[in-house]
């Protein structure tokens, strides 16, 4: 007989990819997932490098803030510069000299994000390159070709990711074409050392959750991500939609939350049960003067810290707060000098860093819910208090 820890702890190993819950708090968990470029402890957050590049960023620096694990896009990849290169040179990892695992989104987002550039049909999505206007047919399989091609250890299925208002209809037909594109994508598949993910849709719309989650679960995938959220909807939507997906699927298979990525949101998600996640803010909010601290939000844009010798947050390990002031830091901000999103972008990326390592280690002590409160009224202050 299992013993209550092994119970509690599913495990799923595949095609050379693994991955192991090792604790559990409620339904917080903290594990394992094993690539072939090495392994990644989960819950886990995934900087947003799109053309194989997290903007301000080093591989090495990544890798020294503690990822083992980023994004690249497919769609952007294929491109500029193109599979073959990136097949020619050693794959997606060696051609940006990073060590760890990369995740490569499907190009499924662009269908919203670049509406005004493809048209979808049955096929697949058909692009007119936003760089040089030609056509650039994106199908389930040449998607999952592309993504073996450029070695991704992560790929995910090719999917329509639906805006944000749409109409039940609307979110409906395009959930059964996610499922037969799915259905494609697990029969395109040839590499035996990469992972692929397929992911669930249906909008705000519960029963389409659950329609969806049952046709993609019982594909063979080999993990699982919640789609077509923090697209436009109120907060509170987001977070019931997700609450829902999340119980919903599987639990000896990792658990995706695909561009949910606030501090807040992170906190709430870990605690539904959720192990991966990815966020262009903390890169992006960076480089628009804006940092993440403990207390909330700082933007360094402010005349306030004009003459503040302060760095962005006691007690902070990052390199910006050890050496730099705010100061200083506004008046990079404000001269435009590039150092100004490259300071704020590695403490930004740091402070992420040591929240997904605070709460793995809460998870395994069992304090999760203590943390998880003490973190969210921690990261209310600055927002309820005027400016420093």
């Amino acid at each position: 007989m299992p013993s209550d820890r092994e119970a509690a702890a599913p495990r799923f190993s595949l095609r050379g990819f693994g991955f192991e819950v090792l604790e559990r708090d409620g339904d917080a968990r903290a594990g394992r997932m094993t690539t072939a470029h090495g392994e990644v402890a989960t819950p886990a957050f995934m900087p947003v490098g799109t053309r194989a590049a997290v903007k301000a960023m080093a591989p090495e620096e990544l890798w020294q803030l503690g990822y083992r694990l980023v994004l690249a896009n497919t769609y952007h990849l294929a491109l500029r510069p193109g599979a073959e290169l990136i097949e020619e040179l050693g794959g997606v990892g060696r051609f940006m000299g990073f060590d760890g695992a990369v995740l490569t989104d499907s190009g499924g987002f662009q269908a919203m994000s670049l509406a005004r550039l493809n048209a979808i049909d049955n096929g697949g999505i058909r692009f007119r390159s936003h760089l040089d206007g030609s056509e650039f047919m994106l199908t389930p399989e040449r998607t999952v070709g592309i993504q073996e091609r450029i070695g991704s250890d992560l790929m995910m299925a090719l999917d329509e990711c639906t805006p944000y208002p749409a109409e039940r209809a609307r979110v409906a037909a395009s959930l059964e074409l996610t499922a037969r594109w799915a259905e494609r994508c697990v029969a395109a598949r040839r590499s035996p050392h990469q992972a692929l993910f397929g992911i669930i849709q249906g909008g705000v719309y519960p029963e389409l959750r659950r329609r969806s989650t049952a046709q993609i679960t019982a594909m063979p995938f080999d993990g699982f991500a919640a789609g077509g959220l923090a697209v436009g909807e109120p907060k509170e939507q987001m977070r019931e939609m997700a609450a829902l997906s999340a119980t919903l699927l599987p639990a000896e298979h990792p658990r995706y939350l695909m561009g949910v990525g606030t501090p807040e949101d992170l906190v709430a998600a870990v605690g539904m049960g959720y192990d991966l996640f990815d966020c262009v803010l903390p890169t992006r909010n960076a480089r628009n003067g804006s940092a993440f601290t403990s207390d909330g939000r700082l933007s360094i844009k402010q005349s306030v810290y004009v003459r503040d010798p302060r760095p962005l947050e006691e007690g902070c390990g990052c390199r910006t707060c050890q050496r730099l002031s705010r100061a200083y830091l506004r008046h990079l901000y404000i001269s435009g000098e590039i150092l100004a999103a490259r300071a704020l972008t590695e403490h930004n990326l740091y402070f992420y860093a040591r929240l997904m390592a605070g709460m793995q280690a809460a998870i395994a002590s069992r304090t999760y819910r203590e943390f998880a409160a003490a973190t969210l009224a921690r990261l209310g202050r600055r927002q309820s208090a005027q400016p420093e």
